[in-house]
């Protein structure tokens, strides 16, 4: 088929090129639209359930929503994990499905689940609703409003808050690809209905009054139409409120004089809903926060880009004074990381190309393989957008354009020494040419083929990670399988075809640099090889020590799940004391905000979000912020060279002010831990049990443990107990003394400090709430409680305290829930060490001195937790992967010890990828191990080149094995150079690199260029032994008479056993039939010398290094060598190579003599073991028989009686 192909593209070029320019349109068309990003999205298949219950304590939330909210989401099918959080006035439930789950089937299960929810929980607790169609990665833009210098007093928190919901939030809603837009921070305008206790005992009002009073006196109606001739009359009645005056002249009762309105018992005023999160800037105060959502697998950098977009024109719409500022734009990092892989691979493509230009010797051979780098690529990109797998910096992160451009090469150099040396031995036309380009092309097409194939091979592996592992290399195996298959499809389409058109005339040269600079390695590689022929078993039992000992040392090295991104931005996690105000966080904030912006000149600005937003996604209490520090470029640091360092100061610093924890992160790196495990850190430590008090026991227990570890950089135990609650315990006796139920005294309670809403105030299309709540000045404290007023039946007021015993109690602040059970966790940020080593160090004290009850047990998570999956799931598919090569080996070469031999290379280039992370202080990685697995297909290939050519020598009539060994390694020093140095070198800027991102590719690049390194050398130096060794032994077992015996044993033995005696006869027969064997192979073996001497094949001469390619000649011409390119010349060829070929049939007859004197002398041995062994069968037989007869005489005479 390959055959047909060739032949096809090179006789049909217009076909081709018409082909080429489709992929090559193809591919700049899903190019200019192929989803851009950082990473990949490796955020769960999750939804979330939220549900807002202002009113409802920690314990109460989980009791009344949370729990019949998890019972009814365990029934859907194919959820995989539950994660609850209950928190005051909050549930937040994660349900993660199975990533094949169509995201949109999964909510509509929940949608149908949470109908049915809702009949459960009474409406006045909460109201479940699904979060965003999000994921981690969808946060893409995230800006403050705040005043400009001179407005401050013109703009509070509230007229910023409505700015950001009625003007900025609105119109970005409807940009394409924006799911949701949340805001933070602020104050969510009120109509504020402030009640005043004492006028409305003196006026004999009640709460339930004033709320019935608003709600039917601020509503519009419809009373149809009416017709009148020609006309139609629509009828409305306008009750709204349109001023704050028409709220406080609504009437509440009418009375005696003058009827009891609003403002004589309230005040009405703008307030506000309770808040739970704030956001400052730069230590200016509070401002408000915007963050732009985008919708589950859309393009990011063009939605980001549609967003800045209407972002400017909104701008334009915002009163005068406000300032609409970004600090989070994923744009910026994605621009960053797009950079540092194209700045890669361009550097890489260059020096693949230099390489192969300055090796193959040949400019246009060199720009013809060169320029397969590009179209494969498109054909790439076109593969990547047709199977949804965007660009970024795992997805295009191990392209070697070295190994994508194997198989051209070993084309392109076939076809161009073939036609060189046809060129330079006669004039040939264009047919001619055309017909030896098919003959080279087709005639290496399978080792072409099968290299490509091998290189795929190794990347199956990775196609069986799951999870958050598949979704980070599962891309990068995709995009490198499509360049592959695009380079394999033009290796015998477009390369074919160029070659024909650009290398027809193509000559060989004199003494080129390629062929310097090949003709120096050899030189110092030819005394090495010879030391190591000489001491060859010494040689291999030191490479087998240093290969034990690397493996030693890998198993010592620590591990991690992947290198942390370089974000280039900085998150930190503000931590105060439980039950800590929001006023007091902001207070904080802005201290600590001055101190980073004071102390660190790198530090662009810094953003502090505390508590939750508007829709609490990002799930975090009121004494907790997340502080973002926009840091300017890395190459204008001044107080210190890296991220970790910087860490540490910045710590040193805000550790000065007391009384506040911190946490060191990045924000997508924060955002992703919290998404896929639930916390903010790298390990999770999940201590799972029923009693909150002993988990908090045990887990600060724990923390003290493992604090002083090294290794640790943060550690938090998960804030669950500390928040100070008011509790209202009421007295049912009491209660029915006065004839006053719960209910009552609930919906007062609530009412009057948290508000009852009442209808809404509309400003134009804005609307707001109308809240009747009690003034502020009567919601200070626990007094405030005790003297709030309850009217009776009978008309009477009575305090709070009369019916309840009121008191300050400490509660759970939040209750996390794993699959329903409870559970509490400590995060540990690790700081300068590797995750698994760490999580090793913890494992160990945690087991030996943490006491744990009956039913409680320890569980880690995070990252650790994906490192462990995938390297279980690695070490069962790659060795089955690398039994696929071995099987693929032996069919290529039909024998096992071939298949076996290059084998060999893979523990060889592992040697070199071993020492190369240990000498740059890497720990293995999952980047490392697909490093690796890129490493073992470049070495097996280098193993497949140069035993092909041993056995290609073997195959000519060479018999002496060092000999072999000696030409073919100087032969393929070419090639085996060449793959080397693409493939290493084309990984080097991306090992080099120092740009964003960069950290997570560095791994991989320096496995590969050591591994290489070592494997190159190690494949041109054990190997060859290897394979001298195997073909002496094989040799020896030939020539072993001991087997040829037990060989014809083996065949004669049914013989015996059957008791049919072989005739000397029939052995003579058989005899001569073997003889007459070994005549005809001598026969067609001087056949073929004739063949030759008509055709000659060069032989090995001393002092000549001649191809192994069949050429005609004459005396005129003389030989062309062209290995190095050289052209000699002898006088009368053709008799020297009649001579040469004489003297190879008499050898050939020699040894017809000798193998049947050897054949004679041993089957005639043999058949006179076997002759000897039939008598001792014959002998036995007989004595068999005598004694059976002997028993039945004596059975006869002891039936008889006789004695």
């Amino acid at each position: 088929m390959f055959n047909r192909i060739i032949y096809f593209s090179i006789h049909n070029k217009l076909i081709i090129a018409i082909f080429l320019f489709a992929i090559v349109g193809w591919g700049i068309y899903n190019l200019s639209h192929l989803p851009l990003d950082a990473v990949p999205d490796i955020t769960d298949n999750q939804v979330q359930v939220i549900t807002s219950a202002p009113d409802l304590s920690a314990q109460e939330v989980e009791r009344l929503i949370t729990y019949p909210l998890e019972m009814e989401m365990g029934n859907i099918p194919r959820v995989t994990q539950i994660r609850s959080i209950s928190r005051f006035g909050l549930s937040v439930i994660t349900i993660v499905f199975e990533e094949q789950v169509d995201i949109y089937w999964a909510r509509q299960q929940i949608g149908q689940k949470l109908q049915r929810a809702r009949d459960e929980i009474p409406s006045t607790l909460g109201d479940p609703e699904m979060g965003p169609i999000s994921t981690g990665l969808g946060e893409i833009y995230q800006y403050v409003i705040y005043p400009a210098d001179g407005y401050e007093d013109r703009y509070n928190a509230t007229e910023l808050r409505s700015i950001q919901d009625w003007i900025i939030k609105r119109q970005l809603i409807g940009t394409e690809g924006v799911v949701e837009v949340n805001s933070s921070g602020g104050y969510l305008k009120q109509y504020e209905i402030a009640l005043d206790q004492n006028k409305m005992r003196a006026y004999g009002v009640t709460l339930d009054d004033i709320y019935q009073a608003i709600n039917q006196s601020n509503a519009n109606a419809g009373g149809s139409y009416i017709e009148k001739e020609d006309q139609t009359f629509f009828i409305r009645g306008e009750g709204m409120a349109r001023t704050m005056a028409d709220l406080e002249h609504i009437v509440i009762r009418a009375g005696e004089v003058a009827p009891v309105l609003i403002k004589n018992v309230a005040t009405v005023q703008i307030g506000h809903a309770p808040r739970f999160g704030a956001v400052t800037l730069n230590g200016k105060g509070e401002v408000v926060a915007g963050q732009v959502m985008m919708l589950k697998g859309e393009n990011s950098m063009e939605v980001t880009r549609r967003v800045k977009e209407r972002i400017e024109e909104i701008k334009k719409s915002l009163p005068e004074g406000i300032v609409l500022e970004p600090y989070l734009d994923r744009s910026k990092l994605v621009n960053q990381t797009t950079y540092t892989v194209s700045k890669n691979l361009i550097e890489g493509a260059l020096i693949v190309i230099f390489i192969l230009v300055l090796l193959l010797g040949n400019l246009r051979a060199g720009l013809i393989v060169a320029s397969v780098i590009p179209i494969s690529m498109l054909f790439a990109v076109s593969f990547m957008r047709l199977f949804g797998v965007s660009a970024n910096l795992m997805s295009l992160g191990a392209l070697d354009f070295g190994l994508i451009v194997d198989g051209a090469v070993i084309i392109v150099e076939a076809i161009l020494h073939h036609l060189g040396l046809r060129n330079k031995q006669g004039n040939l036309t264009d047919e001619q040419k055309t017909a030896e380009v098919f003959k080279a092309a087709s005639r290496i097409r399978k080792s072409a083929a099968f290299g490509e194939i091998i290189i795929l091979m190794v990347y199956l592996p990775i196609f069986f990670l799951q999870g958050v592992e598949g979704k980070m290399f599962i891309p990068m195996a995709q995009t490198v399988s499509f360049a592959i298959l695009g380079a394999l499809i033009l290796s015998l389409t477009y390369v074919p075809m160029m070659s024909d058109l650009f290398l027809k005339n193509a000559r060989v040269e004199g003494n080129t640099l390629s062929d310097k600079i090949v003709q120096a390695i050899y030189r110092l590689y030819a005394p090495i090889r010879e030391l190591a022929l000489s001491f060859k078993y010494i040689l291999l039992f030191l490479v087998t020590l240093l290969f034990g000992f690397s493996i030693f040392l890998l198993s010592r090295m620590g591990s991690e799940f992947i290198p942390t991104l370089e974000e280039g931005d900085f998150a930190l996690h503000q931590i105060l004391p439980p039950g800590s105000s929001i006023k007091k966080g902001v207070d904080v904030s802005a201290h600590l905000q001055d101190i980073l912006m004071k102390k660190f000149p790198e530090v662009e600005k810094v953003v502090t979000k505390i508590g939750t937003a508007e829709i609490p996604t990002d799930i975090m209490p009121l004494e907790a912020g997340d502080i973002f520090v926009i840091m300017k470029p890395k190459d204008q640091w001044t107080s210190a060279a890296g991220r970790e360092e910087m860490f540490a100061k910045m710590e040193m610093e805000l550790n000065k002010f007391p009384g506040v924890m911190y946490e060191f992160t990045q924000p997508i790196q924060m955002r992703f831990n919290e998404l896929m495990t639930g916390i903010r850190q790298d390990i999770a430590i999940k201590i799972y049990g029923e009693d909150l008090g002993i988990l908090i026991d045990r887990a600060r227990e724990a923390e003290s443990l493992i604090k002083d570890l090294e290794g640790i950089g943060d550690i938090k135990v998960e804030a669950t107990a500390g928040l100070q609650q008011m509790v209202v315990d009421y007295d049912l006796l009491k209660m029915a003394k006065y004839g006053v139920s719960t209910a009552k005294l609930n919906d007062i309670l609530k009412s009057s400090f948290a508000g009852k809403q009442a209808g809404y105030f509309y400003e134009g299309e804005r609307q707001y709430a109308v809240v009747v709540r009690l003034r502020n000045e009567e919601r200070q404290n626990i007094e405030s409680l005790e003297e709030l007023l309850v009217d009776l039946p009978n008309g009477d007021f009575v305090p709070m305290s009369e019916l309840a015993d009121i008191s300050f109690e400490e509660g759970p602040t939040q209750i996390s829930r794993d699959n329903t059970r409870r559970r509490i966790t400590i995060g540990v940020n690790a700081r300068n060490t590797d995750i698994a080593s760490l999580v090793s160090d913890i494992e160990d004290v945690l087991e030996s001195r943490l006491s744990l009850p009956a039913g409680y047990y320890v569980r880690f998570g995070g990252q650790f937790e994906n490192l462990q999956r995938a390297q279980k799931r690695l070490s069962i598919v790659v060795p089955i992967a690398l039994l696929l090569i071995l099987l693929l080996l032996y069919f290529t070469f039909n024998s096992i010890k071939y298949a076996l031999l290059i084998f060999a290379a893979i523990p060889l280039s592992a040697i070199g990828g071993i020492w190369s992370l240990y000498f740059r202080s890497m720990p293995f990685s999952i980047s490392a191990g697909v490093g690796f697995i890129a490493l073992f297909g470049v070495a097996v290939l280098n193993g497949i080149v140069l035993v092909s050519y041993f056995n290609q020598l073997k195959k000519e009539g060479m018999t002496d094995i060092l000999e072999i060994v000696r030409e073919g390694t100087r032969v393929r020093l070419r090639p085996v150079i060449m793959t080397a140095a693409v493939a290493s070198l084309g990984f080097l800027p991306m090992a080099l690199s120092r740009s964003a991102g960069a950290e997570v590719q560095q791994p991989l690049a320096t496995v590969v260029i050591g591994g290489l390194i070592t494997a190159t050398f190690l494949t041109m130096v054990v190997i060859p032994i290897l394979y001298y060794l195997i073909e002496k032994y094989s040799l020896r077992i030939k020539a072993s008479p001991s087997l040829l015996s037990l060989l014809l044993l083996f065949f004669l033995l049914p013989t015996i056993k059957g008791q049919e005696i072989l005739s000397y006869e029939q052995v003579v027969e058989d005899f001569k039939e073997l003889d007459n064997g070994l005549k005809r192979s001598a026969i067609l073996q001087k056949e073929g010398l004739d063949a030759r001497s008509i055709k000659p094949i060069a032989p090995n001469l001393t002092a000549f290094t001649l191809s192994s390619e069949e050429f005609n000649f004459d005396e005129n011409l003389g030989i062309q060598s062209i290995n190095f390119r050289h052209n000699f010349r002898l006088k009368n060829p053709g008799q020297a190579y009649d001579l040469f070929y004489q003297s190879q049939k008499a050898q050939v007859d020699q040894s017809l003599v000798e193998r049947s004197a050897i054949l004679t002398r041993e089957i005639m041995k043999t058949y006179i073991e076997a002759a000897h062994l039939t008598s001792l069968i014959e002998v036995e037989n007989a004595m068999q028989n005598n004694l059976r007869e002997y028993l039945v005489v004596a059975k006869r005479r002891a039936d008889l009686g006789e004695a």
